[in-house]
C-alpha cells in the first residue's frame, strides 16, 4: 500500500518520501540557496539532508537526530537530542552565529492517541521556535512540522511573536490523512 511518493523516493534514491516535502517547500518559498548554512533537525533517515545537498554548494549542513543516520557527503551529523545542552552547544559551535535556515520534520513517537501525539509534536515545534531565536541569523528561516490540533493556534501565535512572516503550507507529498 505504498503511495506514489514512497515509490518515487526509492526510484530516485532518496532515503525517505519526506524528501518531496522539502522539494515542494523550497520550490514555493526558495529559502535554500547555494551559500545557505542549514540545520536539519530530526534528520533520520536523511531525506531532507539529501535534498539540501542538491542546492547548497558553499554553505554548511548539519543534521541532528537521536537516531544514528548513515553518513552523507558534505553533511556533518550529530547524534543527540536538540533539546539537550550538549547538542545545542555543538550546533552553536559548528555554525558560529552564522545559521540561515533550520528545517525540522521532527515528530514525537506516536502513542495511538491522535490528540496526545499532536500536542507532543507541536511542543517539539514550539521548542524549536524557542531555540531558533538563539541561533538563527536575523531574517533566518525556520521550517517545521506542525499538526492541526487543539494547540495549533497557540504554537502559531508563538511563531508570529518571534518571526516577521509566518506561512502555513501542506505539501502535496504529505499523506492525505496527515494532520
Amino acid at each position: 500500500h505504498r503511495d506514489q511518493f514512497f515509490k518515487k523516493s526509492k526510484t530516485l534514491g532518496y532515503r525517505s518520501r519526506a524528501a518531496f516535502k522539502l522539494i515542494e517547500l523550497n520550490k514555493k518559498y526558495r529559502f535554500i540557496k547555494s551559500n545557505t548554512n542549514l540545520l536539519d533537525l530530526g534528520s533520520y533517515p536523511g531525506g531532507w539532508s539529501q535534498v539540501a545537498i542538491k542546492f547548497i554548494s558553499t554553505g554548511k549542513i548539519m543534521s541532528v537526530d537521536i537516531k544514528e543516520m548513515e553518513p552523507l557527503k558534505n553533511v556533518r551529523f550529530f547524534k543527540g537530542d536538540v533539546m539537550h545542552k550538549e547538542t545545542k552547544v555543538a550546533v552553536i559551535k559548528y555554525f558560529n552565529s552564522n545559521l540561515d535556515v533550520i528545517i525540522s520534520d521532527m515528530a514525537a513517537n506516536t502513542t495511538g492517541n491522535k490528540s496526545l501525539d499532536s500536542i507532543r509534536t507541536n511542543q517539539l515545534c514550539a521548542d524549536i521556535i524557542n531555540f531558533s531565536k538563539e541561533i538563527l541569523k536575523p531574517k533566518g528561516v525556520l521550517v517545521s512540522k506542525l499538526f492541526m490540533g487543539e494547540d495549533f493556534i497557540e504554537v502559531k501565535n508563538h511563531a508570529k511573536s518571534l518571526f516577521k512572516k509566518v506561512n502555513f503550507f501542506k505539501p502535496e507529498s504529505s499523506r492525505k490523512e496527515s494532520k
